[in-house]
């Protein structure tokens, strides 16, 4: 230990220097990861933005195509565009629905009752399941001619079920459906491990002071599961802004009148089927602007309706 410039300067041991070491090491390796697979990424997707490059001629030929911040105003008077930003805002309904379901059969599945592990697993099955397995197996059962549902509807009316898939109305109300149904599982497994964390002498107290459930789910229940529901808003919103998968599996070309396509899905033909890949950077830079304001205005209003337990 040593005094320099009147401050006291410690000497490291062999050993705190090769663990010191170590550690650089260990957080090197995130910080390049992010680096690598992050930070240049959306830095290139920027450039990009800024061209009309098709990906001919490699990055020499985006260099030859800087066209500036075109791609940007002509998306802003892109009537293809903003009707997919429409439907993709229109399947967020399926957000607050899963999430009221979630949390109902949640505190359903908190009671002591038979059977309740193999009730957990059965809702949980769809959220491990592959997402192009389970689009095609609802494709099935939306089929207009031998689907599930139009079976059953006709079995139960004796008319025949409505075009689910083939109407530019209840195409947008069956991805919802089918939206709400993949994503329940985790809800209801969020949902359930908050509510077994919070205190049982709660609810004693509550009932000793004559509260009835109503007041003791408005009161305790809700505001205590107020951090599981910030998690839930927030990952199935950034979720919700990328849907991709489900309407390129379960409809053609986007849907009747490109009724089911979202921003993703117009990103995707942009890029990989017309070979616009400047102007598919720039619907992905606006589509992560969007995705930034909105997870960071709920997290500026967390302090307003989040709750802890002290």
């Amino acid at each position: 230990m040593g005094r320099k410039n009147g401050k006291i300067k410690v000497k490291l041991s062999a050993m705190a220097k090769r663990e010191e070491r170590w550690a650089l090491l260990f957080v090197a390796a995130p910080a390049i990861g992010f680096l690598l697979f992050m930070l240049w990424p959306i830095i290139f997707a920027f450039l990009t933005s800024l061209t009309t490059w098709t990906g001919a001629k490699g990055f020499a030929g985006m260099l030859d195509r800087f066209c500036g911040f075109d791609n940007y105003v002509k998306l802003m008077t892109d009537t293809k565009f903003w009707k997919t930003v429409l439907t993709t805002v229109i399947y967020l309904i399926g957000i607050p629905v899963g999430m009221i379901l979630g949390l109902t059969l949640a505190m359903g599945m908190n009671k002591k009752i038979p059977g309740v592990r193999v009730l957990r697993t059965m809702y949980y099955i769809p959220v491990i399941s592959s997402l192009v397995a389970v689009s095609i197996l609802w494709a099935w059962v939306y089929n207009y001619d031998y689907g599930l549902l139009n079976v059953i509807i006709k079995t139960l009316t004796g008319m025949h079920g409505p075009n689910w898939l083939g109407d530019e109305v209840l195409i947008k109300v069956s991805m919802i459906i089918f939206m709400v149904w993949k994503g329940l599982g985790t809800s209801i497994i969020l949902y359930l491990a908050g509510l077994q964390n919070i205190p049982r002498s709660y609810y004693e107290a509550a009932m000793v002071d004559g509260a009835n459930g109503w007041q003791q789910f408005r009161n305790i229940t809700l505001p205590l599961l107020s951090p599981v529901t910030f998690y839930i808003v927030i990952t199935t919103l950034i979720g919700g802004f990328q849907v991709f998968v489900e309407v390129q599996v379960m409809v053609a070309n986007g849907g009747i009148g490109y009724s089911a396509a979202t921003i993703v899905f117009y990103l995707y033909e942009k890029a990989f089927e017309s070979y616009q890949l400047g102007y598919a950077s720039a619907i992905a830079i606006i589509l992560a602007i969007i995705i930034f304001i909105i997870t960071l205005i709920n997290f500026k209003m967390q302090d307003k309706w989040v709750k802890t337990i002290d």
